[in-house]
């Protein structure tokens, strides 16, 4: 591998790892929490628009698994608009365990630029 495509890959690596914003999952409500673990979760990249313009927050998407364990429906319940596409496409990418039925929650993910 040449020099200049290992620096390449490099700056690839770095910039994806340094986009990623953290994320977690709370229950909308106590009467309505998420008890299922995610299998995949797939963090979020950090908007380039946002970095430039020095952006962070919090993006609050309220989510529906199915009972297979995919992602049916996310939407954006919080959050700056600049941070909000790259939160559903992040969340929509999530797998959790399979069970019996549907379940609904919160999942904030919060975006820090990594300098």
């Amino acid at each position: 591998m040449s020099l200049r495509r290992t620096g390449v890959l490099l700056t690839a690596v770095v910039a994806m790892v340094a986009g990623m914003g953290t994320y977690g999952v709370r229950a909308q409500d106590p009467e309505n929490e998420i008890v299922r673990r995610a299998k995949t979760k797939v963090p979020p990249v950090y908007p380039e628009l946002a970095r430039r313009m020095n952006i962070t927050g919090t993006v609050k998407v309220q989510v529906v698994v199915a009972a297979n364990g995919t992602v049916r429906d996310a939407k954006i319940v919080g959050g700056h608009p600049v941070l909000a596409n790259a939160a559903l496409d992040a969340v929509r990418k999530w797998r959790f365990e399979p069970t019996s039925g549907e379940s609904t929650g919160v999942v904030d993910f919060k975006f820090e630029p990594h300098q």
